[in-house]
This record gives C-alpha cells, sequence and structure tokens, in this order.
C-alpha cells in the first residue's frame, strides 16, 4: 500500500519538476539596436493580446509564448516586413482575437450596429411615453 501511496505522489509531482528543454527566444527580451525599428515593433507589440494570460498585450506579459511572439515580431521588423504585414500574419496565425484593434469584417456588422438600434428604439419608445402623457 505504501509503495502504491509514494508511486502516486511521484506521479503526481512530475508535472511540477517539469523544465521545457527549449531556450528562450532571442528577440524576445532583447531591443532592436536600430530604435526606429524598436519603436514599430513595441507600438504593435502593445496591440497584440498575449494568449497566454489573455488580458495583457505581449509587450507586458512575462509568459513565454508571449516572448516568442515578440522575438517573431521583432525578427520580421528587422527583416523590413510592415507593422500592418505582421499584424495580418499574426490573425491568421491565431484568429482575429489575438488583436486588441477590432476588425470591420462583415460578420461582425450585427455586433457594431446591435448598440446603435437598441439606442434608436429606446428613443422611439420614450417619445411614445411622453406623447401619451401629453395627450392625457
Amino acid at each position: 500500500m505504501k509503495g502504491m501511496v509514494a508511486f502516486l505522489l511521484a506521479l503526481l509531482a512530475t508535472p511540477a519538476l517539469a523544465q521545457t528543454a527549449l531556450p528562450p527566444a532571442p528577440w524576445a527580451d532583447r531591443q532592436i539596436p536600430d530604435e526606429a525599428q524598436e519603436r514599430k515593433a513595441k507600438a504593435l507589440m502593445e496591440t497584440i493580446r498575449c494568449l497566454t494570460c489573455q488580458s495583457q498585450s505581449i509587450a507586458d506579459s512575462n509568459a513565454s509564448m508571449a516572448g516568442d511572439m515578440r522575438s517573431q515580431i521583432r525578427e520580421r521588423i528587422m527583416a523590413g516586413e510592415q507593422p500592418e504585414a505582421i499584424r495580418e500574419w499574426l490573425i491568421s496565425r491565431y484568429g482575429d482575437w489575438v488583436s486588441y484593434e477590432p476588425t470591420a469584417a462583415p460578420i461582425l456588422w450585427p455586433l457594431w450596429a446591435a448598440p446603435l438600434l437598441l439606442l434608436a428604439l429606446g428613443i422611439v419608445l420614450l417619445k411614445g411615453r411622453i406623447g401619451r402623457r401629453k395627450r392625457s
């Protein structure tokens, strides 16, 4: 029985002791020597959501995935790619949710129009109610 308990404890402790064998991304925490390129990279990183943290941008996150994404952005900017092209690549790879900047895809139009329609409906109902009070 003791052997079984020890085995189960060892089995449960294994994930806690696990470490990644991968080295950190080379440009995750290093700045680009060219200041203009680093400003472009930093501006883009502040508009990309960390997929691990979900409430932080990759510029603010310490998650390893955010570090990998920062490194990819810096490498692509150093290669001469424009930030908007990098954003589109990230969106195609991880989905619309990765970007803090909203898209104007046709499927989202009802979502953008709903508040305006509800406001218009509220105004119509309010006018009708005020009109009935004036008549009585």
